[in-house]
């Protein structure tokens, strides 16, 4: 199953900066913000990085896939810990 065109070249004009800010906001709250809510924002951020994986993965390297899968694992870790706790 590929992701329709229109996503990808939406995707392609996101300016990188921007993404990389707004990743970087929604990661500093889900780990200060106690809880639920801060659980919830790392889903919603282990979500995007899962979509973005799953789209880009035929394109991408051994050792940027396992980077992702890494980050992805910790994001969905770091969302456990914080429901739990």
């Amino acid at each position: 199953m590929t992701p329709p065109d229109h996503l990808l070249r939406r995707l392609s004009r996101v300016n990188p900066t921007a993404a990389f800010a707004g990743a970087l906001v929604l990661l500093l709250a889900g780990l200060f913000l106690p809880g639920i809510v801060g659980a919830l924002l790392l889903v919603v951020l282990a979500a995007g990085v899962g979509t973005l994986t799953f789209t880009t993965w035929p394109v991408q390297t051994g050792v940027t896939r396992v980077v992702r899968l890494v980050l992805l694992t910790l994001l969905i870790a770091g969302a456990i810990s914080k429901i739990v706790t």
